[in-house]
């Protein structure tokens, strides 16, 4: 089994960044692609952005030239940098992992899930 935990949510006003970070534990070695997803109030869970072991990255067009994924294989973190983050931003983010050495942007192919962070964007 493979543990995720998320950190760094909080509350901040429109045009501001936050940092969210995802450790990972346990079966560490079984894990290739990672993710974060997020979800709204009334709202399906959506990808934010997807990353590889080997630095390949995807991201959800609402983020794209706002938000950064990276990650650090030596920490078995993957990092969410978000900047002038809007009221619409506002969710639930999701760090996700899975086995397949690919990018990987569909729910169902991510084997393991953390609890979810909040993030609040105030207008």
């Amino acid at each position: 089994q493979v543990q995720l935990v998320e950190s760094g949510g909080g509350l901040v006003q429109a045009g501001g960044s936050l940092r969210l970070s995802c450790a990972a534990s346990g079966r560490i070695f079984s894990i290739n692609a990672m993710g974060w997803y997020r979800q709204g109030p009334g709202k399906q869970r959506e990808l934010v952005a997807a990353i590889t072991r080997g630095g390949s990255t995807n991201y959800g067009d609402s983020v794209k030239g706002r938000f950064t994924i990276s990650r650090d294989n030596a920490k078995n973190t993957v990092y969410l940098q978000m900047n002038r983050l809007k009221p619409e931003d506002t969710a639930v983010y999701y760090c996700a992992a899975g086995a397949r050495d690919t990018v990987v942007t569909t729910r169902p192919l991510y084997d393991y899930w953390g609890q979810g962070t909040q993030v609040t964007v105030s207008s």
